[in-house]
Order: C-alpha cells, then structure tokens, then sequence
C-alpha cells in the first residue's frame, strides 16, 4: 500500500505541528458533519498571536534604535562597532516585502483580459477582489500572496497543473486560490508570516554547534535558555495560529466548491494525489532531452509537451487514486502539517450541500484564455523540457 517511506524523521517541532494539525482537522470535520458552518474567526487565540508577533517587532525595532543611538553617540569607536553590529542584526531581522519574481512569466490585464476577467468573477463569488498580476511557472501547484508595501496581489499558477485540470475544475482552483484572501489565514500575513521569520532567523543564529569544542559548548550552554525562549515562542506561535490555519484550508475548499462545484473542488483533490506521477513524467521528459534521445528535426522536443502531459494523466487507473487515498488516510500529515490531510478535506467537501457552479465557462472564452496563455505554455514548456521542474 506504501512502499515510500517519508525522506527524514521531523524535528520536535514539526511533530508537535503534525498532532495539532491532526487533532484540528478532525475536531473541524467533525464540526462540519454535524452542520455547523466554515467561517474565519476572530479569538483569543488569533489576538494572543497578533500580540506576540508585534513583541517580536518590538524587539526587532529596538535594535534597530540601539544601532543608531550607538553609531550617533560613538563612545570612542566602540559604539560604532556595536551600532554596526546591532544594524546587520537588525537587518536581518527586519518584515519583508516581497516582490514580483524576476524569472517567471507575468500577464497584467492587458495582456489576458479573458483571464482576469474570469478571476474576477470568481473572486465576486467568494468575496473578495481580483488580483493584480498573474505569475506562470513550472511548478504543478497555485498559490496566491501580496507584493510590495502597497499589498498588491499576485496569483501564481503552475502550468503542469493548470493543463491537467478541466475547465471546471480550473474555475475550482481559483476559488480556492482566491479564497484564502477573505478566509483569515493570518498565518501567511504579513505581522505574523514575517515574525515566524524572525523568530526563525534568531533560532538560526543560535543553533547549537554540533560536535563542540570546550569553547563552543560553554557558548552552546550559554545560549541554551534564550535558544529555549525562542523555541518556545514559534511553538506558542504554532499552537495559536495552526487552527485558524486548518480552518483557512477548509474555507478555501469551501469556496473552490461554491464556484466550481463541488465535484469539481473534489477532483483537484484526486489530482494531488497522483501529482508525483506527473512530476516524473515530466522529469523524464527534461533527462530525454539532456542525453540527445529525441533525435527529432521536424519539431522542437518541447512541442507537445502539455498534450503528452494530459494523456498521460489519463491513462493513470482509478486503482492508483484509491491506493492514493489510502496512503493519505495512512500518512495524515507527514507531507504538510499546515493543510489538513486530504482524504479529511474530501470528506469534508462531500459531507456538505450540494450546489451548482457559481461560474461556468464556455467554448469561446476558453479559446481566448488559451489564446493568452499560449506565450506562456510555449515559454515554461521550453523551461521543463530544458531545465526540468523548477528550473
């Protein structure tokens, strides 16, 4: 049933995560058989978080203040040297902002209005707005996030999944993608995303030395009671955020249901669970074309590429997905202990009222979304077949 065994043991923390997620999910699908309904909430736990988060911002804009006080005071070229010091730490420490990715296809609404008119209407469906830009990458997965002070928003859409997924089922993606805009994920926000970092970066900064001399283990005890202090906040952190987290996962679900069916919603959830098929195929597509097996001089060897992708995807039996479930039901979260085990998300999703599709597409606007992406397949097709996943 499970041949695979999962690469390397978790640390403490991973495990803690792993039995909470666990205990989560199922308490939230118990909730959701018995009728009750998915909906973001605001809690003590939610607040408890959001204070601590700000604490560790505090410390990170002390020393940001401490290394100006100290470089404008000098105390004879000391202070500078603390100043500086404090400055990289504080550096270091400091929220981030990300940016659009430099090395990935992006479409703007000029470029693909029949996309992002779609996008928006999906995004009206689960209540909240479109977004900005579009990023296209190798990836078989979608993700959604903010860029820049101004809090723009990016949707970034695998095309090894996107040409996978029927048109449905790709009107469910959105919906669950867009979803986690409106659904309280504050996990992935940026007060308490970026304090997560931080505790994370001083965790690193204070890490054992493994096989220590005399000096690097008196530094090693030294370092033991903030090193626990800091463990003990991003587990603090954990345990107060990782509920609002599941429930995000099974309010986007929610939504992916509500704009494109709940079949739909269902389906992508199969796919996931053969994705690691797709992956070596694909792969296997790159590794022929590395060792100068395609031979072929009427065609480029990316040309074909997401066709032969589909009909690969298709010959997979329905044997394969059930022994897929099983294995999930088996492994629960030792994947990924943020997202609630799917075969508990499956059922969640089929425990819940049956409705139509929000948003339904036809013959015409697919053509012209295919038209938009056509640039971009041949682009991350090119990338796949030349660099392999990732590259």
């Amino acid at each position: 049933m499970d041949p695979e065994q999962p690469d390397e043991e978790p640390g403490r923390l991973e495990r803690r995560r792993r039995r909470l997620a666990g205990l989560h999910g199922e308490k939230l699908l118990a909730e959701v058989a018995a009728g009750e309904t998915l909906r973001p909430r605001r809690d003590a736990a939610g607040l408890a978080a959001y204070l601590i988060a700000l604490a560790v911002h505090g410390v990170t804009a002390a020393l940001t203040i401490g290394a100006v006080w100290f470089v404008v005071t000098g105390w004879g070229g000391a202070g500078m040297v603390l100043g500086c010091f404090l400055g990289v730490l504080a550096w270091t420490l400091r929220p981030r902002f990300p940016g659009l990715p430099d090395d990935e296809p992006l479409l703007h609404r000029a470029d693909a209005p029949a996309l992002f008119a779609l996008i928006d209407e999906v995004a009206a469906v689960v209540g909240t707005r479109g977004v900005d830009t579009v990023a296209v990458n190798t990836e078989i997965n979608a993700s959604v996030t903010t860029y820049g002070m101004r809090g723009r928003r990016l949707l970034t859409v695998g095309l090894p999944l996107w040409e996978i997924l029927t048109p449905q089922e790709r009107i469910a993606l959105l919906g669950h993608e867009l979803g986690h805009y409106s659904n309280g994920d504050t996990r992935h926000g940026l007060i308490i995303g970026n304090a997560l970092r931080s505790l994370t970066t001083w965790r690193y900064f204070i890490d054992p030395t493994p096989n220590p001399n005399l000096v690097e283990a008196f530094v090693n005890l030294v370092f033991l009671l903030p090193r626990s202090l800091i463990q003990g906040l991003l587990m603090l952190l954990d345990r107060l955020t990782l509920r609002a987290t599941q429930r995000a996962e099974y309010l986007a679900d929610s939504m992916a249901a509500r704009a494109g069916s709940i079949e739909a919603a269902a389906a992508i959830m199969n796919r996931f669970l053969v994705v690691s098929s797709a992956t070596t195929m694909l792969q296997r597509e790159a590794n022929t074309q590395q060792v100068g097996r395609r031979g072929t001089t009427d065609r480029e060897p990316w040309q074909g590429l997401w066709e032969r992708l589909g009909a690969h995807m298709k010959s997979i039996p329905e044997s394969e997905y059930e022994r897929q479930r099983r294995v999930a039901a088996l492994r629960g979260h030792s994947v990924d202990s943020t997202h609630p085990p799917t075969h508990l998300r499956h059922q969640c999703l089929l425990v819940g009222t049956p409705l139509p599709a929000a948003v339904t597409t036809d013959s015409d606007r697919e053509s012209r979304i295919a038209t938009e992406l056509a640039e971009p397949r041949r682009e991350v097709a090119k990338r796949v077949v030349k660099h392999g996943l990732g590259g």
